[in-house]
């Protein structure tokens, strides 16, 4: 799950039910990430690069790919 954030989301108050609704998300089997909105202004090479490398690297702990028609 990719999260983009604007300044709101450093204020304490934010941060905090941010940190709770990932933490639910994570336990769902997602895996979040988070990027600011001036990252994706200034840096969106950078931002795919991240975003990529997080699809390539299947994480411990997710919920696993749904079988394939016919199998499982």
């Amino acid at each position: 799950m990719v999260e983009v954030d604007g300044g709101q989301h450093g204020f304490d108050a934010h941060a905090k039910r941010d940190a709770v609704r990932d933490r639910n998300r994570h336990k769902q089997g997602f895996r979040v990430l988070r990027f600011w909105n001036s990252d994706i202004d200034r840096n969106l090479d950078g931002v795919l690069m991240v975003v990529d490398e997080a699809l390539q690297d299947p994480t411990p702990g997710l919920r696993p790919d749904p079988p394939l028609a016919g199998e499982g």
